[in-house]
């Protein structure tokens, strides 16, 4: 919480510069054809805790730590044939701690994996046509941390009705990872290296491509109520096991988790949008979700939004998810040494969870502590518990310059 209130004090320190432009700078400015439509940025805390690591087979203690930084820039231009062309620079930052983690390698006093900082900026461009009613783009994105890389890229199409009531979109994209195949301590072979920066020997790497599609159709019925519908098929083939997750048989000895090479998903899902009142929001959101190792799982999701004052709101959530467990899917100790695949990963055990919190948002016109250009600020807070044991807890500050 200390690193959020920090991030609060730089951000008011820019916007007050910024609000101290002159008024010739403003307009000189407004005149280019490329403008900074707004700024987002966003600070939050994640922590964790519960007793089934998958890094030691199903037991033992899951606490982390994420505190994640991002920052946002729309940019937009219009061409000749009065097209508007948007570009989203999106930079992201999350530095978490991992007990779990640390048991990789026990005998050291710290694994490799035990902290990290995760980077991943992504830079997107879209151009709406108001002639045809159609907006197409393109983004790419990279990810990387101490075991992995990731290039992603992905293309979108959609198009509205000539009186913009429906819409109908399409996303197709692929991304490709490389993971370091990072063994648990007492598991690799002569030779075999850990991953370590002091650590010369050789570590395997292996690929994980995914490769995502979406579909949805999206109708105002009237002015109070709007409805989404979507579907987002997915499929996934490399390296899809963690290769430093433990799992220990019915005869006592142990292996690495294995899991197939390749995993299709099916979500379909439905949103309801509802305006009661000038004061009142209330979304609903439903997921059906399957995949081809046997997972099932229902996600409901709630969340009000209530004006107290004409720019102060506040939005109270709740989201619920039951799922079945994967076929491969077994408890500390109860694995058959003769099976196929085998994994004691409670995330993709069956469990139900629940979140619920609660947001608060400030947008008042002249905006905020006297900074014209500070539009708007939103603080969240969330609880996460599961039937397995694990609780979480979270808070996010989001920040906009306008």
């Amino acid at each position: 919480m200390k690193k959020i209130i920090v991030t609060v004090g730089l951000l008011a320190g820019l916007l007050k510069g910024a609000h101290a432009q002159t008024t010739n700078e403003k307009e000189t400015y407004q005149k280019r054809k490329l403008k900074l439509e707004e700024v987002n940025l966003l600070s939050s805390y994640y922590g964790q805790d519960g007793n089934n690591s998958a890094v030691t087979g199903g037991i033992g203690t899951e606490k982390l730590g994420d505190f994640a930084n991002s920052i946002d820039l729309k940019l937009s231009f219009i061409d000749r044939k009065s097209r508007q062309h948007n570009i989203n620079a999106d930079f992201n930052i999350d530095y978490y701690t991992s007990a779990s983690s640390d048991n990789i390698d026990p005998l050291t006093v710290s694994s490799a994996s035990k902290s990290d900082t995760h980077v991943y900026p992504s830079l997107s461009w879209s151009m709406k046509d108001d002639a045809t009613h159609t907006t197409r783009g393109i983004s790419y994105s990279y990810s990387t941390e101490y075991d992995y890389h990731s290039n992603g890229i992905n293309f979108n199409y959609s198009k509205s009705s000539k009186d913009n009531n429906r819409e109908f979109s399409l996303k197709a994209g692929a991304f490709f990872d490389m993971w370091t195949a990072i063994l648990p301590a007492e598991l690799r072979p002569a030779g075999y290296g850990s991953a370590a920066e002091d650590d010369r020997d050789p570590v395997a790497h292996k690929p994980r491509n995914s490769y995502n599609l979406a579909l949805s159709l999206s109708q105002i019925v009237n002015k109070r109520l709007q409805v989404l519908f979507t579907v987002e098929p997915a499929f996934q083939q490399g390296l899809l096991s963690t290769p430093y997750h433990r799992v220990y048989f019915t005869d006592g000895s142990h292996t690495v988790e294995k899991l197939p090479g390749s995993r299709f998903k099916l979500p379909i899902g439905a949103r309801v949008s509802y305006f009661l009142g000038d004061r009142l929001i209330l979304r609903g959101f439903y997921r059906f979700y399957a995949d081809n190792w046997g997972m099932i799982a229902h996600t409901l999701n709630f969340e009000a939004s209530y004006k107290l004052t004409p720019f102060v709101s506040f939005s109270p959530f709740y989201r619920f998810n039951d799922q079945t467990a994967v076929r491969y899917f077994k408890a500390y100790g109860k694995h058959n040494p003769t099976a196929k695949y085998y994994t004691s990963d409670y995330d993709i055990s069956g469990f139900t969870s629940h979140f619920i919190g609660a947001g608060i948002r400030l947008a008042p016109p002249g905006g905020l502590f006297g900074i014209k250009h500070w539009n708007t600020v939103e603080l969240r807070y969330g609880h996460y518990l599961r039937t397995t044991g694990m609780v979480g807890n979270s808070v996010t500050l989001a920040m906009k310059l306008k």
